[in-house]
């Protein structure tokens, strides 16, 4: 499987996850219609499925014109069916969906919104994130609890470590800043940092992350760690304690 990082509206990404051998392919949150089509003509790819993370506009925007053009079939969370225009396929939690050489085991992630699932390719190690976990950081808790939130990075903390993380917008820049203030002696994160201040130099993606990496570096996985509860001032701190007031002051940041 190939993964193509498409751009869309201001720092949003979706993804076309390719099938090499037959062109096949689905589209992960397209967010508008007219790249992810752009790229569909250019590269003569048959597109089958979109899979939605979440019912945000900016996820699903381009659903209705990509559906009325290629025929495809719209794969979401069941929970979402009244939310996600164009649904087709109603998944459950930890429910296993599968197409030809795609194979994918869907997770029940609530926190930023009460129906959020991801999308986890098992086999090839590619986990699609949608808003829950981005590079560095992760979602606003709109519709859920700092708890549910907490539990489904915890989830996905239990992933193979190589797993490849594909989020849904480019926010990577800003979420270091945020994760330097409170992690400061973290050399990895500070390497990490001027990476990735290269290849958006170079007008690159700082995505895909891997598991691995987010473990050593994000702060919203790292919230059991002495020295960040330190650095945050909390009376008895715990791991879901100090994950909330991150998410707190991360919304003020």
């Amino acid at each position: 499987m190939r993964v193509e990082i498409i751009p869309c509206l201001q720092d949003n990404y979706s993804y076309l996850i390719i099938d090499e051998k037959t062109s096949l392919a689905c589209v992960v949150d397209p967010g508008e219609s007219e790249p992810i089509i752009s790229f569909v003509e250019n590269n003569n790819i048959n597109l089958k499925f979109i899979l939605n993370t979440h019912h945000h506009y900016d996820h699903i925007g381009g659903n209705k014109d990509i559906k009325k053009k290629y025929n495809t079939k719209v794969v979401g969370f069941l929970g979402d069916k009244k939310r996600i225009p164009e649904l087709d396929i109603f998944l459950k939690d930890k429910e296993i969906w599968k197409y030809e050489n795609f194979e994918a085991k869907i997770y029940h992630i609530p926190g930023h919104t009460s129906g959020h699932i991801c999308f986890n390719f098992f086999h090839e190690k590619l986990l699609f994130t949608g808003d829950t976990l981005f590079s560095l950081g992760c979602g606003r808790i709109f519709e859920g609890t700092y708890e549910e939130m907490f539990n489904s990075l915890n989830l996905i903390k239990s992933f193979p470590k190589e797993t490849k993380i594909f989020c849904g917008h480019e926010y990577t820049d800003k979420n270091s800043e945020f994760c330097l203030v409170y992690d400061s002696d973290n050399e990895k994160l500070k390497s990490k940092i001027n990476e990735n201040k290269l290849k958006l130099k170079d007008g690159l993606p700082t995505i895909p992350t891997t598991l691995e990496e987010e473990l050593d570096m994000n702060i919203f996985l790292r919230s059991d760690k002495k020295n960040i509860q330190r650095n945050i001032n909390l009376n008895n701190p715990t791991a879901l304690k100090t994950f909330s007031k991150l998410r707190d002051l991360k919304d003020n940041f």
